[in-house]
Formats: structure tokens, sequence, C-alpha cells
């Protein structure tokens, strides 16, 4: 209140703060929003198949599961085929998609992958080998899919990445192939021969080469002149018809679950078969952005459930120059170290250099937070204070969130997450490697006052330094450059989850040992078994 010289009184407004929400009711409206989106995904990908009848069994070794409308008439067979560290459960959308839209679609698992136990063979750089022990294996679920009650005798081939050549391969020798779609496809027997009425689709962001290869597949029929996207060029009557469609936004992965992509294959095949039928494309791209969006909201409430495990200790702060020297020494260092090393003796594709990357990274780094202790009096990374039960209690419920609450409806959609008996061993030489890394890492963040945006300078650093390692090695390791998206998805979602353990237990051990068995998981259950 101010007193003028006139007598006039003005009084100054009062300015009310809006009172914070009680913890209590932040916590309650987490948990009830993150429910809510879990069930709403849940229930659009189960509702997907709600037509559809879908029955899984064994091929001998090789697991193939059967889509087709529950009630429908005679129809064309779609085998549908995985590529390189992929499972059949990465196809699902289209063969949701083409059995909605009344064909009978099959998906299997190739040897080595997903699955199926028998390993694969060629490894990485030798295509000719892994197509001998591959093609038969598609050749058998192909007389498989033409037998099956329903299916008219007509049958066409779909496949993605390393499946792009097995299937341009295979319909170049059977003349009973009356298309194919090739999505991200390399393949130099896509040529002016066959594979009759060719579709490729390429994501817009996709490696380069994958993009010339969509387009050259194609040119290759037009007598020296260029191919345009979505244009058709030849005749489905005759078998030369062929096509370039560029899915807009999408990379290597993403493809797979572009509208785009779902409607150009379901459209060429239609036009290929002479049917009009179209049902609901099976776009599950937002489905998933709502289900791991609330599973990783909801973690963090039942966090707050967990154990204290140690008692709190004092954490000295380390500087921007300090962290970057711990974070970047081993990036640099590793590639090189493992470039001059021989190969491990660990019999899965990709996944073997990961673990030896891990594990080395690890090392490097605990050997710079062991410098930056002798120089900087740093607390030794002691179990003062650790209280063992209600660490394994913390432990195992960080985990098993990661492996089932997380791992199931990956699983179920996305990507084999179930290993067969011949992967469980490779599971446990994998965490020997992740331990070592997650170990350092948990205690560089959490054992150490960091400053804001050490977790993303730390894997970034890795990250870094696995693309080093492919740029000294690509013909081996070329596969890391397109699993990347997956490998910056899996740190975030378990970054911020191991923040929120360890804020209500103080324990980096709890969050590293689970993030490692998780990470450990889900390589070995993945990435090809090599013979």
């Amino acid at each position: 209140m101010n007193a003028e010289a006139d007598g006039r009184v003005e009084f100054e407004p009062v300015r009310y703060a809006p009172k914070p929400l009680p913890a209590w009711f932040r916590l309650l409206a987490t948990t009830l929003a993150a429910l809510l989106a879990i069930a709403i995904a849940l229930w659009q990908l189960v509702s997907a198949t709600s037509g559809l009848e879908v029955r899984h069994l064994q091929l001998g070794d090789t697991p193939v599961t059967v889509f087709r409308p529950a009630a429908a008439g005679p129809a064309p067979a779609v085998v549908i085929a995985h590529g390189f560290a992929g499972s059949q459960q990465l196809m699902q959308p289209f063969a949701v998609t083409l059995a909605n839209s009344g064909y009978v679609a099959v998906t299997f698992d190739f040897a080595g992958h997903g699955r199926n136990p028998t390993s694969l063979a060629g490894g990485l750089v030798d295509r000719n080998a892994r197509a001998a022990k591959l093609i038969p294996e598609l050749d058998k679920v192909i007389d498989y899919a033409k037998a099956l009650p329903g299916v008219d005798g007509r049958v066409a081939l779909l496949g993605h990445s390393m499946a792009s050549d097995l299937v341009a391969r295979t319909a170049k020798l059977r003349p009973d192939i009356a298309a194919t779609v090739a999505i991200s496809l390399f393949s130099p027997e896509a040529d002016a021969t066959g594979p009759r009425n060719l579709l490729v689709v390429v994501g817009a962001v996709e490696d380069p080469h994958l993009m010339k290869e969509a387009y050259r597949a194609v040119a290759v029929t037009l007598g020296g002149r260029p191919a345009e996207a979505d244009v058709t060029y030849g005749s489905f009557e005759r078998g030369t018809a062929r096509r370039v469609a560029v899915a807009p936004g999408v990379e290597h992965i993403a493809v797979l679950y572009s509208p785009t992509s779902l409607a150009e294959a379901r459209d060429w095949l239609n036009e290929v078969f002479g049917r009009d039928q179209t049902g609901p494309i099976d776009a599950r791209g937002w489905s998933f952005l709502l289900l791991f969006g609330g599973l990783l909201a909801l973690a963090k409430p039942l966090a707050g459930l967990l154990p204290r495990v140690s008692a709190p200790r004092a954490r000295p702060a380390l500087r921007w120059a300090q962290l970057f020297n711990v974070a970047l020494v081993p990036a640099i260092l590793t590639p090189f170290i493992l470039w001059a090393s021989p190969v491990g003796t660990l019999s899965i594709l990709v996944g073997e250099y990961l673990y030896m990357h891990f594990a080395v990274y690890g090392v490097l780094t605990l050997a710079g937070l062991w410098l930056l202790r002798r120089r900087l009096g740093l607390p030794a990374p002691a179990r003062l204070g650790l209280s063992p039960w209600r660490f394994a209690l913390a432990l195992v419920a960080v985990t098993l969130y990661g492996l089932f609450a997380i791992g199931w409806p990956v699983n179920a959609y996305i990507s084999n997450m179930a290993p067969v008996a011949e992967r469980v061993p490779l599971i446990f030489a994998m965490f020997a490697g992740t331990l070592v890394y997650f170990i350092a890492d948990e205690w560089l963040l959490r054992g150490t006052r960091t400053p804001r945006g050490a977790y993303a300078l730390t894997k970034a650093c890795f990250l870094l330094s696995l693309g080093l390692a492919v740029a000294l090695n690509p013909p081996r390791l070329f596969f890391l450059v397109i699993t990347a998206p997956v490998m910056v998805a899996m740190f975030v979602v378990f970054g911020l989850i191991s923040r929120w353990v360890f804020d209500k237990t103080r324990e980096p051990l709890v969050a590293a040992v689970a993030n490692a068995a998780i990470f450990a998981w889900a390589i070995a259950a993945t990435f090809p078994i090599d013979g």
C-alpha cells in the first residue's frame, strides 16, 4: 500500500502463486495415465487381428505363423521373409495388413534367427553361402504355403533387407512366383530377366546405396531411361511390371511400419492377382508409442516402491573436462584395440563384437575412474552400507520389469526375445561383457555428481565409438549402423529407469546389473547364431 501526496491510497496487487499439487496426486495421475496408455495400445494391437485366424506351428526346425481371414474363399498365399537379425514378429504389419485384405500370409524364422535353433551360414560377407543355406528353407515354406487349405495355388514373396536378396533369387528360379515385393532391396539378382512383377520399397532416409539400388532394379528394364518413384512400368500380364515406392520419413527398420510401405505392398499384389479387397492397414507406430511410453511412465512410480539399498554417501562433483576425458578416451581406444585383435569365440554374428566392445570399453572406463579417484580422492566403489537382501530385491524387481514388462510386448509384436536353448549360454557370455560396461558407466554417472547432460554424453561417446569401429571394418560391422536407432531407444528408456532406480535405492549397482542383464539378453536373443 502506498500513500500519495494528495491523500489517495494505492494498493499493490497481490500475486498468488498456484499451490503445487500434492506428491501423492501427481504419482496417482502418472500411474493412471500410464495404465490407460498401456491398455489403449494393447487393445489396438490385439484388435488388429480380431477378424483373423492366426496359427503357430513348426515346419521341422522352422517356426511358422499363418495369418488368414477367419471366413474367406480361396486366395493367393504371400510368404513373408524377415531380414538379418530379424524374426517373424518384425514382419507382422505386412502379414496382418495382407490377411485383412483376404490373402493367406505366412511368416517364419530363418535358420539362425528368432526361435529357429539351426545356425546360419556364410557369416556377414558370403552372400552365396548364406543363400545356399536359406533358400532351401524358403522353398520349403513356399511349398507348405501353396498346399494350405484355402490357398488357390498362386503365391507371391515379400522380403526385407537380407531377405530381399533371397526372395529375388528364389523368384527367378521358380516360375510359380507371380510377384515379388522387396523392402530395402540389395541384390544384383534383380535384373532385366527377373523377378516377375517386382515392387521395390525403400525408406526415404535409408542408406543412399539402398536408394540407388531401388532405382537400379527398375531402370534395368527401361533400356537406359532412369526410373521415377511411384511410377509403374511394364505389364502385369507379361510379368514385367516394376515400380519404386519411397516411404517418407523412415529408415531401415521403420520402413516396415510405414503406412506407405504397407499400402504399396497390398495394392501391388492386388494388381498382380486381379483383386480389389482392401482391409485396414496395420500401421502400429502410434500404438507402440502409447505402449512403450506408458511402460516407461509407469516405471517411475514403481521405482518409488523400491527399498533403500545403501546409506547416503558423499558424491564428489566432476567438472566437464574430467567427465569428458573419462568418456572420450575409451570411445577412441576401444575400436582400435579390437581392430587389431583376433575375432572372439562367441558364435553370434555382430553380437560377438558388441560383447567385446562393451567389455573393453568398460575396462577402460574403470581405469579412467581409478585414475580420477587417485587424483581427486573420489570414494572407491566399495559396498559400505549396502544391504544384501534389499539389493537382491531391488535388482530382481528392476530386471524383471525390463525383461518381462517391457520385453514381453517386444517379443509379441517386434522381435524375438524368447531365446531357444542354444542361445542361453550366449546370454551368460554376453552378460560378462555388458556387466563391466554398465558398472563403470553407472558408477561414473551416479557415484559422482556429474553435470546435466552427462548421461547423453557417455552414450553419445559409446555410439560414436561403434561408428568408428564400423569405419575400421565395414564388411564385418556395417549392420551396427542399422541397429543404431534401436540402441539409442534402449539407452534412453533404460537410462531414465536407472536414474529413477538410483534416486530411490541410492545404489548404482542395482541399475548397472539390471541393465547389463537386459542388454545381454536382448543381444543374445536377437543376433543370428553363426555356424
